[in-house]
C-alpha cells in the first residue's frame, strides 16, 4: 500500500477500457473533473497508457490511473509497461488484475511492491470471495471485488455478497477502501451500493455505450453522493 495517496470518500471510478481515446476521452475527462468537484467526490479515471500524460495535465480533481503495470525494472522489457514510465506520465495510481488482464497472486504481489516503491497507489480487482482473501493479504490502497459472470451484464452483485465482501477485507486489513462493483449501469446502482458500506461505486461499459455519458456520469456520481450524506449525516 502507498501509504502517500490520499483519495476521498465517497469517490467515483471509470474505466473507458479501450471504448474512448484521444479527443473524446479528454473531453470525458474534463468532464468528470467538473462533476467531481460539483458534487464533492473524487473520480479515479484509468485510461489507456497512451491518454496519461494528455488527461493528467489537464484534471485537478479526477485521480488518473493507469489500466496495467508490469512489474519489471528498468532495462530490457519490450512490449511492456515500466511502473516509472507510469508515474512519469502524471498517473497517481495503476490498476490490476482487472478480469480482462488477469494476473496471478504472486505478479500481484509483485506489481504493488513495485508501484509502493515508484508511488502509485494501487486499486486490485478480485472475482471472488477467496481471491478478495487474498488480495486483502497484499495491502493495496483499492480494493475492487466485481464477480466476473457480473462485468457489462448490467446486473449488480446483491446485498449479501456485498456484506461479504466489506466484512473481509476489514477484518484482515481496514487501511483498504473496499469497493464492490461490476454490473452497475444506473444511479440507483450507485447509490444501493454506497448504502450498504462501500468506500466507491463505479462503471465501465454503462457509460462508454451511454448516448450521453456524462449525462450518465453525473447521475451516478450524484448518486453517489447523495447516499454517503445520508449514511454518514
Amino acid at each position: 500500500m502507498y501509504k502517500n495517496y490520499t483519495i476521498k470518500e465517497p469517490f467515483f471510478e471509470y474505466g473507458p477500457k479501450c471504448y474512448m481515446y484521444g479527443d473524446v476521452l479528454l473531453n470525458i475527462a474534463k468532464g468528470l473533473d467538473e462533476l467531481a468537484e460539483k458534487y464533492d467526490v473524487d473520480v479515479v479515471l484509468d485510461v489507456p497508457d497512451t491518454e496519461i500524460y494528455n488527461i493528467a495535465k489537464n484534471v485537478k480533481r479526477v485521480h488518473v490511473y493507469s489500466q496495467h503495470m508490469d512489474s519489471l525494472p528498468i532495462g530490457k522489457g519490450m512490449g511492456k509497461t515500466l511502473p516509472e514510465a507510469v508515474k512519469a506520465a502524471g498517473a497517481v495510481g495503476v490498476m490490476l488484475n482487472h478480469a480482462e488482464r488477469k494476473l496471478t497472486i504472486e505478479q500481484i504481489a509483485e506489481a504493488i511492491k513495485r508501484a509502493d516503491e515508484v508511488g502509485l497507489a494501487t486499486m486490485v480487482c478480485a472475482d471472488s470471495i477467496e481471491e478478495v482473501k487474498a488480495v486483502a493479504k497484499l495491502g493495496p490502497n483499492i480494493l475492487v471485488a466485481e464477480p466476473t459472470e457480473l462485468i457489462g451484464t448490467g446486473k449488480p452483485a446483491d446485498k449479501e455478497y456485498v456484506d461479504e465482501v466489506i466484512r473481509v477485507i476489514r477484518e484482515i486489513n481496514p487501511e483498504i477502501k473496499p469497493f464492490p462493483s461490476a454490473g452497475i449501469s444506473k444511479g440507483q446502482d450507485c447509490y444501493n451500493i454506497i448504502k450498504a458500506g462501500s468506500s466507491a461505486s463505479g462503471c465501465s461499459s454503462a457509460i462508454a455505450k451511454a448516448e450521453n455519458p456524462l449525462a450518465l456520469a453525473e447521475e451516478m456520481i450524484s448518486s453517489v453522493r447523495k447516499a454517503w450524506d445520508e449514511l454518514h449525516k
